[in-house]
């Protein structure tokens, strides 16, 4: 595992997000993920997944600034700032969001294991 790597990896989850890949969703996202989101309350993979599958999440604009990476063995940790434009649910979500994910190396997989998301503007 490595920064360059787990950069990459960000990239390519920000483009899954926007196209709702559910083939990477899948693939990326651990079983037993478990992230809060802004108001508090903690989904799950299932729960995320189902989200995309239905359509909730319209993106009209994410524009990201990757903060920090910490890699720690076979865990990586990374801090973004997403501009971020659309709507979940019918509802309007516009602002700045920081996000922290936690990335973990399982045999030749790299998964997100855990995060969190606050709006900050």
């Amino acid at each position: 595992m490595n920064k360059e790597a787990i950069i990459q990896l960000e990239y390519h989850l920000l483009e899954a997000i926007k196209k709702s890949d559910l083939t990477f969703l899948d693939h990326i996202l651990h079983d037993d993920l478990l992230f809060m989101i802004p108001n508090g309350s903690i989904i799950t993979k299932a729960m995320d997944m189902d989200s995309h599958r239905a359509g909730d999440m319209k993106v009209d604009e994410l524009i990201p600034n990757i903060e920090t990476v910490k890699i720690i063995k076979d865990t990586a940790i990374v801090i973004v700032v997403y501009e971020t434009k659309g709507s979940m649910m019918g509802q309007a979500i516009e602002g700045k969001f920081r996000y922290i994910r936690v990335w973990k190396k399982f045999n030749h997989d790299i998964k997100i294991i855990g995060g969190s998301c606050s709006q900050i503007a």
